[in-house]
């Protein structure tokens, strides 16, 4: 067997075996001096592009995941999925796109105080995460998204995350102004009455 083909069938099996992406630097950690990541990388990936598993960049890494066109014939129709909130999934958005972002920038985006129970749920999720203390007074606490909100959604960084444009398109967005960033770099939501934070209890 050559040292190639040795390689390339160590790196396969890392990656089957991991149950997190594997980054490429990971990966190295385990071959031979010398050998090319990027180039096994790559030849696994034109190997899988037409099987019912393919090797996805995810999280930063990489990693085997259904391929997309199966998944929809996969899911089991007797397992009972708990649905996020609108409550939570326009929180874990508003974290997705202006992290590290703290509590009461989430509530001006939003209009609404945030129940506890929405952090406590995107945190049970793994998606959320505490981040650094802004240097501001009362130093408060930001959050951000971890690598497990990169994985669960299938995006490589953050960089994939859809853009306004891709979101109003889909009709995922209101097309009306949704937020604005006041000078100081205070997010606000639109002009208009607060709701009580009990609206939007789980």
């Amino acid at each position: 067997m050559t040292e190639p083909l040795k390689a390339l069938r160590l790196v396969e099996a890392m990656l089957f075996a991991s149950p997190t992406p594997l980054t490429e630097a990971a990966i190295a950690e385990r071959l031979p001096d010398g050998a090319d990541v990027p180039e096994l990388i790559d030849a696994l990936v034109e190997q899988y592009r037409h099987r019912g598993v393919t090797l996805m960049p995810v999280a930063g890494g990489w990693a085997f995941r259904t391929a997309l066109d199966l998944a929809p014939l996969l899911r089991d129709a007797g397992h009972i999925v708990r649905r996020l909130t609108r409550a939570a999934l326009e929180t874990l958005s508003i974290i997705a796109y202006h992290q590290p972002v703290t509590r009461p920038e989430i509530e001006a985006v939003r209009g609404v105080a945030v129940a506890k129970g929405t952090l406590d749920t995107l945190l049970e999720a793994g998606w959320i995460a505490p981040g650094r203390r802004r240097q501001a007074p009362g130093r408060p606490l930001t959050w951000v998204t971890t690598q497990a909100f990169l994985d669960h959604f299938g995006l490589a960084g953050l960089e994939d995350l859809p853009s306004v444009e891709e979101l109003k398109a889909s009709g995922l967005l209101d097309t009306r102004p949704a937020m604005a960033v006041l000078p100081g770099g205070t997010l606000s939501g639109e002009d208009g009455p607060e709701r009580p934070e009990d609206e939007d209890r789980e």
